[in-house]
């Protein structure tokens, strides 16, 4: 008997040649059908009266005389393979085939498979289900249907593959539903993924959209490097359970170029959603089954966004481990050592450490490609072009190779972020018609910063430069070491590991030290602006708490997000949280001290970029000290140093008389540049009113007014004929 599923001669594959996927599934959607023809005509020899228009809905005394008189659950059923339909003699290989072996099947698996994913694939079998189960509104196949088809026995191991421990519905091909019911009376259904797999469709389950990325493109090309070769030969160890641990490295990229390497796709999943999903662990089950059907592997972290101290992120941990049960690899990846109690088996764990430069430049050269940046784009500067260099930050060059490392020297990103941010300097660039530069990339990776930092500190963009400070040689040479030390952390302190043991953080701490005025917020927005990162300014208001143990918290909760973004982080005057342990007293000297203690630890394990100011250095814990890396005193300036903020805080704008006396002023008035700008501003402001260009008496009345509001001592000495001018005035 010719069935709907059989291919016509002329479309057929020569003699020998090896089934495609969709024939081997219409052959095997062909031997159901005739199982299903079958059992309808035996259906159809013992029915009373198969012209009945109500059938299905009651029963009559003759049907249920047959019922009595057909066989039970109990006597002997046809042997598997000698109805019509009956055995898999389909050829190997192919996606049912595959499909068998990642998920453990055996032949009547996928027969059991095939028969509850029929009605998917030809609305036929819905009304013949519906015939057979003697309810047309029952129109998917029953366990006991299913078993009847496929030559099981309902009171026999049969019944048992669909238990939850059974690999059909234990993996997710097949879901057994309206528990309320008898086992037998129980519809069966496929999900629409596992259907869509087997007809050739390879996109990610339509549930698990946004909360999964299935890599592909060129740009996964596996990055063969030691460590790479490592996690991929410990994925071939037992269940395939791996745990990176990061220590300054990029562990997702890491994980993805393992799996690649590996011959499996990596499904790179959003920990966040997969915490905030409805039903977490059903939909770890889900990423479990997709991830067989893909034939890849799981890459899940950071496990710090799974909070796994909390009983639910322990839980859910346990529960994605249960789920994939060895079935395929499962990489997860975090900052935190693996605690047994997160789940039953404990995974081989990797150190990933800090890439070299040079690998870290090749990434950005192939992402600027892959965002459409050309080859040879420029350095920025014209000079490096002119010195007979055609090459860009993405050209081939050691030259453009040298540019480029030195441009992103001191960025720490992952392979995502630098991927969005070479996008997003390609966009700057072509905005304005030119090439990619330096500068490009400095936006860009800013925009990779999270808000979660900015809502715990005051958010500032550097405009500011080397060229705006007027301090002495060796406080700007101390400035410049703290660049220079931020800008090489990742190689001294990650790869050559400079500073082992006590777990120290590879982080960068500087103290300024002076008196306000001096220029240390200043200083700390150039070296920011150096290193092309933003300034992140603490506000001490919303740290210290009066409650015992919550000021903690909130350092706590800044160190954490400081850590992941590329910035630095100021903490304006700093003896407030950072001041020296006392004697104990009473409690409240206790509580003191135990938060100082925190933080003489905290520092030492941060893996930033922090810089405390300080206008009163004695009153920090000596045990600071030791902890930082740059210590910066910022004196008052002299003489020549006042004439020059005098200049520069008056700028080329604002018109000057020709009598305008600086030097003067310099000499006898001994300010900070924190005052001096007060005074240029309070005088631009008398000159606004005036109508007349800025003349030495406004400027001497502004410091005069800046006298007062600090509270310091007005002597003849200092302002002479000017101060009986004021007082006339007055």
């Amino acid at each position: 008997m010719t069935t709907a599923y059989e291919t016509p001669a002329a479309h057929r594959e020569p003699a020998g040649a090896p089934a495609t996927d969709v024939e081997d599934l219409w052959e095997r959607l062909g031997r159901i059908e005739r199982r299903v023809r079958h059992a309808v005509a035996l259906r159809q020899e013992t029915d009373p009266d198969p012209n009945d228009p109500y059938r299905g809905q009651y029963l009559t005394p003759a049907a249920a005389e047959l019922i009595l008189d057909s066989r039970d659950a109990f006597r002997p059923v046809p042997a598997y393979g000698s109805v019509p339909g009956h055995g898999s003699d389909a050829p190997p290989g192919g996606r049912i085939a595959a499909l068998a072996e990642r998920f453990g099947l055996v032949a009547p698996d996928v027969d059991l498979l095939l028969v509850a994913m029929a009605p998917d694939i030809d609305a036929r079998f819905e009304r013949l289900y519906g015939y057979l189960n003697d309810d047309l509104t029952r129109r998917r196949a029953t366990i006991g249907l299913a078993l009847e088809l496929c030559g099981l026995p309902a009171a026999g191991p049969g019944r048992f593959r669909f238990s939850p421990s059974a690999p059909l519905v234990a993996a997710g091909l097949v879901e057994v539903l309206e528990g309320e019911r008898p086992l037998l009376s129980r519809v069966l259904r496929v999900p629409d993924r596992v259907t869509a797999h087997l007809l050739g469709d390879d996109g990610v389950d339509g549930r698990l959209h946004g909360l999964v990325r299935l890599t592909a493109g060129p740009q996964e090309v596996p990055d063969p490097c030691p460590t790479t070769l490592r996690v991929a030969a410990a994925l071939g160890t037992g269940s395939g359970l791996v745990h990176l641990l990061d220590r300054g490295g990029d562990p997702g990229r890491l994980a993805a170029d393992a799996l690649l390497a590996s011959g499996l796709r990596p499904l790179v999943v959003d920990v966040a959603a997969l915490a905030a999903a409805p039903e977490p662990v059903r939909t770890a089950r889900i990423l479990a089954t997709e991830a067989r059907l893909a034939g890849g592997g799981l890459v899940v972290g950071p496990l710090e966004a799974l909070v796994p101290e909390q009983l639910k992120g322990a839980r859910l941990i346990d529960g994605l481990c249960e789920a994939v049960g060895g079935g395929s690899p499962l990489i997860m990846y975090g900052k935190k050592h693996w605690d047994p109690l997160w789940a039953g088996e404990s995974p081989v764990t990797v150190h990933v450490l800090p890439e070299d430069p040079a690998d870290t430049a090749r990434r950005w050269r192939r992402a600027l490609a892959g965002a459409g940046a050309p080859e040879g784009i420029a350095a920025g500067a014209p000079e490096d072009l002119a010195a007979g260099d055609p090459g860009g930050l993405a050209g081939g060059s050691a030259a453009a190779d040298a540019r480029l490392a030195d441009a992103i020297r001191a960025y720490r990103l992952d392979s995502g972020q630098i991927r969005r941010a070479a996008a997003v300097a390609t966009r700057l660039a072509g905005l304005e018609g030119r090439p990619v530069e330096a500068r490009d990339l400095r936006t860009a990776v800013r925009a990779q910063n999270g808000a979660g930092l900015a809502r715990l500190a005051r958010r500032i963009e550097p405009a500011v430069g080397w060229d705006d400070l007027v301090l002495p040689p060796s406080t700007r040479q101390q400035l410049s070491d703290l660049a220079l030390r931020a800008r090489h952390r990742e190689q001294v302190l990650g790869r050559w590991r400079m500073r082992p043991g006590g777990g120290r953080g590879r982080g960068i701490v500087a103290l300024f030290a002076g008196e306000s005025g001096t220029g240390k917020t200043m200083s700390a927005e150039v070296v920011a602006a150096d290193l092309g990162m933003e300034l992140y300014v603490v506000d001490l208001s919303s740290v210290v708490d009066k409650y015992i143990g919550e000021t903690e918290k909130n350092l706590e909760r800044i160190f954490v997000e400081a850590s992941d973004v590329n910035a630095v982080l100021l903490f304006d005057e700093a003896d407030a949280v950072f001041g020296k342990r006392s004697q104990v007293k009473d409690a409240q000297d206790r509580h003191a001290n135990v938060e100082s203690a925190y933080l003489l630890q905290r520092i030492e394990s941060f893996d930033g970029i922090a810089v405390l100011t300080t206008n009163l250095r004695a009153n920090l814990d000596e045990a600071f000290t030791r902890r930082l890396d740059v210590v910066a005193d910022f004196p008052v300036p002299d003489a020549e140093q006042r004439l020059a903020l005098w200049e520069r805080c008056l700028g080329t704008e604002i018109p000057r008389a020709p009598g305008l006396d600086l030097r003067t002023c310099a000499e006898r008035f001994e300010l900070t540049g924190g005052s001096i700008r007060a005074c240029t501003v309070t005088a631009a402001y008398q000159a606004a009113e005036s109508g007349r260009p800025l003349d030495t008496e406004q400027l001497v009345s502004a410091v005069l007014a800046e006298y007062r509001k600090l509270g310091r001592l007005v002597l003849d000495s200092e302002f002479g004929p000017w101060l009986e001018r004021s007082r006339r005035g007055s």
